[in-house]
């Protein structure tokens, strides 16, 4: 309404009506109902002043005078855009509002349908909704001093609502403040629907129009009387009725474009919730969406639903050529600018399509059951997880017992009982597969022989339609008897007044009478005749009826039977396939748990196996450091060959105990140790190593090669032996190298 409402901000403080138009000073150019007007404006502007005195303002009167855009200045200074009439016409509206709703209220209708002059909304909205002596206004003071646990997400989301008007897009500014004052206000008296986003711009729009005392009792009375309140609870129950009417009414006015979105999965909620909760403030420039807010103060939702149909009418033939990320961009987009040059086409076309209440109300009552059905559903499932919830901590329960107790018989007996589980679920849907065959033979042998109810019913029918055959016979033969009857006395009668003009006028009158009683015998034959033809149609329509009787009979208890067998049927299938459900579900429990096992033991064999090739290797470790010291000892005080020997025996015996580990166990070789023996011999062993010591050891003499004494050489860890002993002799040498 940027467009066509000054900017509450900009409004002056000063409520006086100083316009020369309209000045009191010329009564000769106003009426008595535009003074009346003009009073009620300045008692509103008194109002204005004084609402600047109140507990909940912090700005003064720059406050009230600037979040109300029905002051007189405002009127003062946009009276020259109006005309005449209009502002004629609305102020004997205003002044005259009880005959108006009572008498004229196709009138009334009329002008909220063409527009409310944006002067006349703030005093009309509030005629229209009753929210003019509201005691709850006197409370509004004190629910600001208390706080809401809304707060944070009033605060949230007040930056998001018309972040483009001047009134609130700056942060902190009066109208974000004036607009968490009342959504914190109305979240203190309605704690169960506390804070919904979509009703904030709803709030600003009243705000736009009037202070916040008052757009606080018109946002009460339209959640209380609009079914917004409904709308906006955590539920959202009212929503989703309305996304069902809507539907519907799509269904039957547009089922081309209906089909369509189902095919696309197009759901209503995705284009049209936000008409519903906002009603077009968020879809629709403000202007026009304000008109149309005019109607829904005087209509309620119904404007909604028709306004909503006419958008899709008048979209039809390009939504149904998109996908339905293409209809999202179009009801985003090109939508919102239709109503750029005014919303008057499609108010126009909104009160072309057929509204019926009468089948609102049972769309409405069709909603409830479903929504029973649905929640019946709900609470059935909640109670079958909580038992299954049950179920499940008993089993973790009993297997965390039995784990404990478990070893390899019990796997395999898990194991056998797996496979006895599975042999019998094969036997059993052999069983099942048997069973259907039999039934589907059994079905058939009933349909092609009858029962022995039906034929002695069929005994019964056939009895009795033979007596009736025997009755209309009978009376057949007695009919054909009095028209023999009838017949010679016709012949008598013809050979009497054959002469009657030879006889004399006595004969005369009496074969006359006789003619008569004839003629009267006759027509009562004839009405005989036409009795009994309709008592044989009556036996004949009440051996029909019965007939039709037995038939259906017959069908309705051969259809008692066969729901008898479905019903039968279907809970043998459901407990066979509870049954099958539980044993697959033992069966993968089983699995599990046997493969599990497999794995623990596994891996508790790696980790002896572990453990014992640690072990090995340290007692390897042990003795090669007790060898090495027992080495140190013997070289120093024995002869190297006897030790060399020693060690070698020491070594075969280690081997093989290694080899008996190895067969007893099955483990990994260890680690083993290979003792290299280099001897230096005397001359006559080999000359190339005679070579190598004198290569070696240069000063030595050739007494020291002659002697043969020996001198061992060790491993760097086993050390060196003394000083004296490796300058007397080259001796054989001995190495531990690890494979």
């Amino acid at each position: 309404m940027a467009s066509q409402v000054a900017t509450p901000t900009t409004l002056p403080t000063s409520t006086s009506l100083s316009s020369p138009a309209l000045s009191s000073s010329s009564p000769s150019l106003l009426s008595p109902d535009d003074e009346q007007l003009l009073a009620k404006l300045e008692q509103q502007n008194r109002l204005l002043e004084t609402d600047s005195k109140s507990l909940r303002s912090m700005n003064g009167s720059r406050r009230n005078s600037g979040s109300s855009l029905v002051s007189s200045s405002s009127a003062s200074s946009n009276l020259s855009h109006l005309e005449e009439d209009t502002w004629m016409m609305w102020g004997r509206v205003v002044n005259d509002w009880e005959d108006m709703r009572k008498k004229k209220e196709k009138q009334l209708k009329d002008l909220v349908v063409k527009g409310i002059p944006h002067h006349f909304r703030a005093i009309v909205w509030q005629l229209l909704c009753n929210a003019q002596n509201m005691t709850i206004k006197d409370q509004y003071s004190d629910l600001l001093k208390m706080t809401s646990p809304c707060e944070k997400l009033i605060r949230r989301d007040i930056a998001r609502t018309y972040p483009e008007h001047d009134f609130f897009k700056e942060k902190d500014s009066l109208g974000q403040e004036v607009l968490f004052n009342v959504m914190k206000a109305y979240s203190l008296v309605d704690r169960e629907v506390g804070y919904c986003q979509g009703s904030a711009f709803i709030v600003g729009l009243l705000l736009m129009q009037m202070p916040e005392e008052e757009a606080f009792c018109v946002f009460v009375k339209l959640m209380q009387d609009y079914r917004l309140r409904e709308l906006f609870k955590p539920s959202m129950a009212e929503l989703g009725l309305c996304m069902y009417q809507l539907e519907c009414m799509i269904q039957e006015h547009l089922p081309e474009l209906h089909l369509h979105f189902q095919a696309q999965s197009f759901h209503t909620s995705m284009y049209a919730s936000t008409w519903f909760l906002t009603i077009f403030l968020t879809c629709f420039p403000l202007p026009a969406a304000t008109r149309i807010f005019d109607i829904f103060m005087y209509e309620g939702l119904e404007i909604v639903f028709r306004v909503g149909l006419a958008i899709l009418q008048m979209n039809q033939a390009e939504l149904i050529q998109l996908d339905m990320e293409g209809m999202l961009q179009h009801f985003q987009r090109v939508v919102p600018h239709q109503l750029d040059s005014g919303p008057d086409k499609v108010i126009q076309a909104a009160y072309q399509v057929k509204y019926n209440a009468k089948k609102m109300k049972k769309l409405e009552k069709e909603y409830t059951s479903i929504k029973s059905k649905e929640m019946e559903e709900q609470v059935e499932i909640k109670r079958l997880r909580t038992e299954n919830r049950l179920l499940k901590q008993r089993i973790d329960t009993l297997e965390k017992k039995a784990a404990s107790r478990c070893s390899e018989e019990a796997v395999l007996q898990l194991e056998r009982e797996l496979v006895q589980a599975r042999l019998k679920e094969a036997e059993s849907q052999c069983a099942l597969r048997e069973m259907q065959d039999k039934i589907l033979d059994m079905e058939k042998r009933n349909t092609s022989l009858p029962d022995d109810t039906n034929v002695a019913r069929l005994q019964e029918e056939l009895m009795a339609v033979k007596l009736r055959e025997a009755e209309a016979l009978s009376g057949l033969k007695e009919l054909r008897q009095q028209v023999r009857d009838l017949e010679d006395h016709w012949q008598r009668h013809l050979a009497r007044t054959s002469g009657r003009w030879r006889e004399s006028p006595k004969k005369n009158a009496l074969s006359e009478l006789q003619d008569e009683l004839m003629s009267v015998r006759l027509r009562e034959a004839e009405a005989q005749a036409e009795l009994r033809e309709n008592r044989q149609r009556m036996l004949e329509l009440a051996t029909q009826n019965e007939i039709h009787n037995n038939h259906l009979r017959r069908a309705e208890q051969e259809g008692r039977s066969l729901q008898e067998r479905v019903q039968t049927l279907t809970t043998q299938n459901k407990n066979l396939h509870g049954q099958l459900q539980e044993i697959k579900r033992r069966q993968a429990e089983m699995d599990c748990k046997s493969k599990e096992e497999v794995m623990a033991v596994r891996l508790r064999e790696a980790d002896n196996m572990a453990a014992m090739a640690e072990l090995q290797q340290h007692i390897s470790e042990l003795e090669i450091q007790k060898e090495e010291g027992k080495v140190q000892g013997q070289l120093n005080h024995s002869d190297s060959n006897q030790f060399i020997q020693d060690l070698q025996d020491h070594i075969t015996e280690l081997k093989h105990e290694i080899c008996c580990l190895k067969v007893q166990r099955g483990v990994a070789k260890p680690p083993t140790y290979d003792i290299i023996k280099q001897y230096a011999g005397d001359d006559n062993d080999d000359d190339d190593d005679d070579d190598d010591e004198e290569e070696e050891e240069e000063g030595s003499t050739k007494e020291q090669h002659q002697t043969g004494r020996s001198r061992v050489k060790l491993h760097p860890k086993l050390g060196a032996t003394d000083s004296e002993e490796e300058d007397e002799a080259p001796t054989p040498t001995h190495r531990y190298t690890t494979v």
